[in-house]
């Protein structure tokens, strides 16, 4: 156990498949946080736990969120250290889409035209799996309703695996863990075709608590930006689809506060 308690996740990607690329690329982090004085860093992450229960320690040191938490119910509890940049298809700079996914057999070419059919997303509070999706059809939506029905899988990879049953007719899968499940678990998007992207926003962020005192987040800063020029860690970023990082403040997520707008009740 860590001297002070001290916790770090990194749980917005974090597949069986890559969890070693993971835990290594944190090693290194970890080893660029000690190089800037830090104390008590953690040594290794922490996996399989609710993201509020992470997001709420107040031990917590390091972790990763969707940026419309950042945004909205961790605002006052979470503050930005950088936005990292990925290589996978739909991502350009710090900016990411999510791929519209439907059966292979479906019909439709537009998500325009998909009202009454019934979505799948992974969480009411998710930008990639309900926001993305709604910033889409809110022109053509009644009353903040589209969809016959929304259903809530709890994750990307099991809304994939709905849509893949034929139980929902459309779902929004954050490109980044759809390059991911491309690369490491192909079957995962078997009969299934992409109908189109949503529109980009700023990828997932890396955070701390908002309380942490100014001069480590600059130290924090500092460790990530040399973590993601180490030569020693290419090998884990390449395995992750990670390019670079850029330092951010919270400010270019406001794109994701505006204009986004859902009603998850269904008709």
């Amino acid at each position: 156990m860590e001297a002070r308690g001290l916790t770090a996740s990194l749980p917005m990607y974090d597949f069986s498949e890559i969890r070693d690329a993971t835990d290594a690329l944190w090693q290194g982090i970890a080893h660029h946080l000690e190089a800037e004085g830090l104390e008590d860093v953690p040594q290794h992450l922490v996996h399989d736990q609710p993201l509020k229960t992470l997001w709420l320690d107040p031990s917590l040191l390091f972790s990763q969120c969707c940026g419309y938490d950042i945004v909205h119910s961790f605002k006052e509890r979470l503050q930005v250290l950088a936005t990292p940049r990925f290589v996978a298809p739909g991502c350009v700079g710090i900016d990411y889409v999510s791929v519209i996914v439907v059966p292979e057999d479906s019909p439709y070419q537009d998500v325009l035209d998909m009202r009454d059919t019934v979505a799948v997303i992974n969480g009411p509070e998710s930008h990639s799996g309900v926001n993305a999706l709604f910033g889409l059809v809110a022109p053509c939506s009644s009353e903040g309703k589209f969809f016959s029905e929304i259903k809530i899988s709890g994750s990307h990879a099991t809304s994939l695996a709905i849509v893949q049953k034929g139980e929902a007719d459309v779902a929004a899968i954050d490109c980044i863990t759809y390059a991911l499940l491309q690369r490491y678990r192909p079957k995962a998007l078997d009969e299934t075709r992409q109908l189109g992207f949503t529109y980009p926003a700023p990828t997932p962020p890396y955070v701390t608590r908002s309380d942490v005192d100014p001069s480590i987040v600059e130290r924090m800063k500092n460790a990530l930006m040399k973590a993601f020029t180490d030569p020693a860690l290419a090998s884990s970023r390449e395995s992750l689809l990670l390019e670079g990082v850029e330092t951010q403040s919270a400010n270019v997520y406001r794109r994701i506060s505006s204009g986004f707008k859902h009603d998850l009740t269904a008709r």
